[in-house]
């Protein structure tokens, strides 16, 4: 009897037949994760321009910084990995441009695309703060949609747990770290190992769904030209921040023990709030 791929023991869900790929034309994978990130993409686009749409700005607009926002993504996410992880490259450069391999940092590809489209509004002369309000809040979708690839490489877990919620991968097929907690809690089900761990991209794609909800609730009765930006960073960047202290793998800042995500999300979210307070204390006086 085979036994599962994966399992939700106190839920009682069992899943079967979990592949890494979707299909394999001419011998060629492809992956579930980069299938998912595209559909994210997908979805997030075209929210982004039924949004602009109803605001009455031009769509192209967004086709222009969607095109710039993935270049800066995948060379900020891959090179922020490959810093945070030198020791696994600098002896083998060319590794740096096997993407296929894996090793993207999300924030570096955040930051990347932010850094990149703000550069390219500004040599366009277009507003940054517009633009932010428009296309921002549908990052929350990519991310909950890009976040089961995770879940089909069995890959960003988190540490052991017994919790309502815990999910248990045959110990072969992870793709993180084994902890000793691991090891002592280890199931054997039909003479299969398991891991018992935090699902946290599950965690993460519920809380990115649940912030882009609030977000559209609000986006109506924003105060100031920025503000869905802002706010974008303060959402993710507040549930990234506790994700993040349940990780398994995270990525350390440099001879710490202090998870790079965790503190880019404290500043993320310290800054955005301050410049929340900053504008509408500055409304206020007008």
């Amino acid at each position: 009897m085979n036994s599962p791929d994966i399992i939700f023991p106190n839920l009682g869900i069992t899943v079967e037949n979990v592949s890494r790929t979707v299909i394999s034309p001419f011998g060629f994978n492809i992956y579930f994760y980069g299938f998912l990130i595209a559909l994210g993409v997908g979805l997030a686009t075209i929210y982004t321009l039924r949004e602009a749409r109803r605001t009455g700005q031009d769509p192209d607009i967004y086709i222009s910084i969607l095109c710039w926002g993935l270049a800066g993504a995948f060379i900020g996410g891959r090179l922020s990995f490959v810093a945070f992880q030198w020791e696994n490259y600098r002896h083998d450069l060319l590794q740096i441009l096997m993407f296929r391999g894996g090793g993207i940092m999300l924030y570096g590809a955040v930051l990347g695309a932010v850094l990149v489209v703000c550069v390219y509004l500004r040599v366009r002369r277009l507003s940054i703060r517009l633009h932010a309000d428009t296309a921002m809040p549908s990052i929350l979708i990519g991310q909950a949609v890009g976040r089961w690839g995770n879940f089909f490489n069995r890959e960003a877990y988190g540490v052991y747990t017994d919790s309502l919620f815990a999910m248990a991968i045959r110990a072969e097929d992870a793709r993180g770290p084994i902890t000793a907690e691991m090891l002592e809690n280890m199931l054997i089900i039909d003479g299969a190992s398991y891991i018992q761990v935090h699902p946290t991209f599950l965690y993460e794609s519920v809380w990115c769904i649940a912030a882009f909800g609030v977000l559209m609730l609000y986006k109506r009765q924003k105060k100031f030209a920025g503000e869905m930006g802002a706010l974008y960073f303060t959402a993710y960047g507040l549930g990234r921040f506790f994700i993040e202290g349940l990780r398994a793998d995270s990525l350390m800042l440099w001879g710490t023990e202090m998870p790079v995500s965790q503190l880019l999300s404290a500043l993320l979210v310290l800054s955005s709030v301050a410049v929340i307070a900053f504008e509408r204390k500055r409304l206020a006086r007008k």
